[in-house]
């Protein structure tokens, strides 16, 4: 299952994983985040992404999501795309995160071809008529994806 780590200005990253936690119940695992601030130092941003990256990347890579290309965001997330299996993405949306949580278990490269389709179908004008989309728009042949656990806590 490949990891995803969200790097956007802030609050856009926190809010886009907190998105996917109401839709699933809780945030799946494997699954991180990082606001960059306007006064964020982006060494420090860069070494923050290199640790979360190493803890969400498995077996069949990770992607990496980010909001603006050109912006700091996406130059930091630029750098990872120098690591072995890890995919970079710019103009991240809900629909392109929901298609990437629903196809994390598929190759990369396929993950990404997904994620790109779901971002741009995921893009409309809604007119006051609009009908509401057919049913096949969605991911719902995706398996419910559980939250990641939750640590457990002693009684005293």
């Amino acid at each position: 299952m490949a990891g995803i780590l969200i790097i956007a200005h802030a609050p856009l990253a926190t809010a886009l994983r907190d998105c996917i936690a109401h839709i699933y119940g809780g945030v799946p695992a494997r699954i991180g985040c990082i606001d960059v601030q306007a006064d964020s130092d982006p060494t420090q941003v860069m070494a923050f992404a290199h640790a979360e990256l190493a803890r969400l990347k498995e077996e069949n890579g990770a992607i990496v999501l980010t909001d603006m290309y050109g912006a700091t965001p996406a130059n930091i997330a630029g750098q990872l795309a120098k690591i072995d299996n890890v995919r970079v993405l710019a103009g991240v949306n809900l629909p392109m995160l929901v298609r990437a949580v629903c196809y994390r278990t598929v190759p990369l490269d396929k993950l990404v071809d997904k994620a790109l389709s779901g971002g741009a179908k995921g893009v409309h004008e809604v007119a006051a008529g609009t009908p509401p989309p057919p049913s096949e728009i969605g991911c719902g042949e995706c398996a419910p994806i559980p939250p990641e656990p939750r640590p457990r806590t002693e009684s005293p």
